[in-house]
């Protein structure tokens, strides 16, 4: 697919594809979304927890969500467990052109950000100490997930006017299923069908404060 790089509001970047018409990230600011989203609402609601943090990613795409999920984990002194699904990965041309180490001060930031998106698709590898990454080149209708596994969801697809067909009910039971008890599940969007969708699923779900752009985004919890 074709992408265009584009420079957020935040001077972090994502990628426009022209197939979809969509972003891979907000455009009020790539970093500052995922940190929002993904990290604060949704890793450091683990924050406490001394076992291994197993997280399921659906759309690895840039690798924004892993990498600022590892530097975390490191200062949270937390080991991570990281699968992510992604039927489409990125070029090998294109992840080096992504300025997100920009925004860790760490000086081996942009050599794990590399190594992110180099390690071999399917196969486990341990990015850093204490983070291990299995990249599953698929579609998630196509993956059997392990049940119970999950402390943590990340659920990062295209939004449902593209991709309707990841927002169903039917994949949010089975990622359900693969949720421990009191897992958590949080993603972007916050339309009324996906929430419903989630609901129908079993998920309990609550509306939070959105990132710049954005009013709200939908956390769900596994009871």
């Amino acid at each position: 697919m074709p992408l265009k790089l584009i420079q957020t509001g935040d001077g972090s970047h994502t990628l426009f594809v022209y197939e979809l018409n969509e972003h891979y990230h907000s455009t009020f600011g790539a970093v500052n979304e995922s940190r929002h989203i993904f990290i604060n609402a949704g890793f450091n609601y683990f924050k406490n927890i001394t076992e291994q943090i197993n997280i399921l990613e659906l759309g690895f795409g840039t690798g924004l969500n892993a990498f600022l999920t590892l530097f975390e984990a490191r200062k949270n002194k937390q080991k991570v467990n990281y699968t992510a699904i992604e039927p489409y990965p990125l070029d090998k041309d294109i992840f080096p052109k992504l300025n997100y180490f920009d925004f860790i001060k760490d000086k081996n930031a942009e050599k794990i950000f590399l190594r992110l998106h180099q390690n071999n698709w399917n196969k486990h590898a341990e990015i850093s100490k204490d983070f291990f990454l299995l990249k599953i080149n698929s579609k998630i209708e196509d993956v059997i997930l392990e049940s119970d596994k999950y402390h943590l969801v990340y659920f990062d697809a295209f939004a449902p006017e593209v991709q309707p067909e990841l927002w169903t009910e039917q994949i949010f039971q089975k990622v359900y299923n693969s949720m421990r008890n009191n897992g958590v599940l949080v993603t972007y969007s916050a339309k009324g069908m996906v929430k419903r969708n989630m609901i129908s699923a079993g998920l309990e779900v609550e509306k939070l404060p959105g990132p710049k752009g954005k009013r709200e985004f939908i956390r769900a919890v596994k009871k």
